[in-house]
C-alpha cells in the first residue's frame, strides 16, 4: 500500500483542484481501506492477489513508438473499424484512426473529454461503477485519466466496429494502466464495441480496466473482449451495464492469456423486454490462473439472459467461473439459463465451478448447470480408428470443444485470430491450414 500511496501523491500532485481531483481521493481512500482482496472474502474464495500486492508498479510517462507499432503489426485484429490504440494506459495517436464518425456519434480519448466536457463526463463516470463496488474499481478511479468515451444518439448505429486496442510493452520496471470506458447508448442505437489486450512476451505489468454502459430503450451493444496479455502479467477488468426496455446487450469474452486474469461482468435488467447474452472461453496453461464472474440482475418481468461459457485447463493451470442469477420478486415470466462446461487436460489443472440461481419470483423459466471432465475417450477412439494419430486427435477434440464458443464470434476476422490462438496455444498444436 506504501508503494501505492507514492505513486498516487506523484500522479494527483499536478492535477486541477476541483471534482476530478476530490473524486481520485476519495477513491483512493476507499482502496487503502479496503485493501487487497483475500481468499478469506468469499467473492474472492478461489483467487489470491497476494502476489500482486506485492508487485511495485509505475505508472508510465512515455513509451517506445517503435515497440508498439511492432508489436499492433505481429498481432493486432485487421478491421475496418474506429480505432484507439493505448500503449501501456497512453493514448498512442499515430496508430489511432477515428475518421468519418457520423454526426451523431462522438467517440473520444477520456482524457480529452475530462479535458473539454467534464461536467458531461463526471455524470457518466462512476455512476454504475462507483468506488463503493470493489477494490479495484476504486484503485481505477483513483488514477482514472485515460479511456475512451462513447456516445450514441438516438435511432443512430455505429456504421463501423469500434476497436479499442491496449498494447502493453516490456519494460525496464513494469508498469499499471487503469483505463476507463464509458458509454451512453441512444435509444434504438447499434454499436458494436471490440477491446483487445496484447502484451509483448516479457511484459510484465499490470492492467485494471472499467466499462460503464447505459442502454436506453431497444438499444444494442455487441462488446466483444480479447484477452492477449504475456503469462507474466496480471489484469482485472469489471464490466458493468444497465439496460432499459427491450435493449440488448452480447458479450463474447475470449481469455487467451495472463499470469492472473479476473473478469467480473454485470448486467442489471431494468426495463421490460431487456435481454443479455454472454459466452466466453477461458484457456489456461503452465500455472495461469483465469477466474470469471457474472452476475444478472432481473430486475424487470418479461427480461431474458443467457450465459454458456467454456474453459479448458491445462498444465498446472486453475479456472474460477462464478455466475449468479438474481430474479427480483414481481419479476415474472422471465428466462434466465446458465451453461458452464469445462474440460481438464492435466491431472493437475484445476477448475472451481459455481453457477448460481436466487429466485424471488414465482412465474420464471430458469436452468443452471456446469459439467467438468476429460477427453471422451470414446471420441478419441473413433478419430484414432480413421488413421489420426493420437496427439492429433486430441487436440482436434480440445478445439472443437472450444470453437462451440468461438463459433458465436461474427467477424471473421475475430474468429480466425482466435481459432489460430487457441490452436497454436494447444497442447497438441493444430496446423489449421493443413485442415483447412
Amino acid at each position: 500500500m506504501k508503494h501505492y500511496a507514492q505513486v498516487f501523491e506523484a500522479f494527483n500532485q499536478g492535477a486541477d483542484d476541483g471534482w476530478l481531483k476530490s473524486q481520485r481521493i476519495a477513491a483512493f481512500a476507499r482502496f487503502e481501506h479496503l485493501g487487497f482482496p483475500t481468499p478469506a472474502i468469499e467473492y474472492w474464495k478461489y483467487t489470491d492477489t497476494k502476489a500482486l500486492a506485492k508487485r511495485d508498479f509505475k505508472l508510465a510517462t512515455d513509451y517506445d513508438q517503435q515497440a508498439a507499432q511492432q508489436l499492433m503489426a505481429d498481432k493486432g485484429l485487421q478491421l475496418d473499424a474506429y480505432q484507439l490504440v493505448f500503449v501501456d494506459g497512453l493514448l498512442c495517436k499515430e496508430l489511432s484512426n477515428l475518421e468519418g464518425i457520423q454526426d451523431a456519434v462522438v467517440i473520444e480519448p477520456l482524457s480529452q473529454a475530462l479535458a473539454t466536457e467534464l461536467e458531461l463526463t463526471s455524470g457518466m463516470m462512476g455512476r454504475l461503477a462507483g468506488i463503493d463496488v470493489d477494490v479495484f474499481t476504486a484503485l481505477n478511479f483513483a488514477f482514472v485519466s485515460e479511456g475512451v468515451v462513447v456516445r450514441v444518439g438516438n435511432n443512430q448505429k455505429v456504421d463501423k466496429p469500434l476497436l479499442v486496442t491496449y498494447l502493453s510493452t516490456a519494460t525496464e520496471e513494469a508498469v499499471m494502466s487503469h483505463p476507463r470506458i464509458l458509454i451512453a447508448a441512444g435509444a434504438s442505437s447499434e454499436l458494436q464495441l471490440i477491446e483487445h489486450f496484447i502484451g509483448a512476451e516479457e511484459a510484465k505489468n499490470f492492467t485494471n480496466r472499467v466499462v460503464e454502459g447505459v442502454m436506453e430503450r431497444n438499444a444494442k451493444i455487441h462488446h466483444t473482449l480479447l484477452q492477449q496479455p504475456s503469462d507474466k502479467e496480471w489484469w482485472v477488468g469489471r464490466i458493468q451495464i444497465e439496460q432499459k426496455r427491450d435493449s440488448r446487450y452480447t458479450s463474447h469474452q475470449m481469455n487467451l492469456g495472463g499470469k492472473l486474469v479476473r473478469d467480473d461482468l454485470v448486467c442489471d435488467l431494468n426495463g421490460t423486454g431487456a435481454e443479455c447474452d454472454f459466452a466466453g472461453l477461458l484457456f489456461g496453461r503452465n500455472r495461469q490462473h483465469m477466474d470469471i464472474h457474472t452476475l444478472v440482475n432481473h430486475n424487470a418481468p418479461l427480461t431474458n439472459s443467457f450465459e454458456t461459457y467454456k474453459t479448458i485447463m491445462n498444465d498446472r493451470a486453475s479456472g474460477v467461473f462464478n455466475s449468479m442469477v438474481i430474479v427480483k420478486k414481481d419479476s415474472q415470466k422471465i428466462q434466465a439459463v446458465q451453461n458452464n462446461a469445462n474440460l481438464l487436460l492435466s491431472d493437475q489443472a484445476l477448475i472451481n465451478a459455481k453457477p448460481e440461481l436466487e429466485i424471488y419470483a414465482d412465474d420464471v423459466k430458469c436452468a443452471h448447470g456446469a459439467t467438468t471432465g476429460q477427453l471422451d475417450m470414446d471420441a478419441l477412439f473413433f478419430l484414432r480408428s480413421r488413421g489420426i494419430g493420437e496427439e492429433e486427435a486430441r487436440g482436434l477434440l480440445t478445439l472443437a470443444f472450444a470453437n462451440e464458443v468461438i463459433d458465436k464470434l461474427e467477424l471473421p476476422a475475430i474468429y480466425n485470430l482466435v481459432e489460430t490462438a487457441v490452436a497454436g496455444q494447444l497442447p497438441h498444436k493444430i496446423e489449421l491450414d493443413l485442415i483447412q
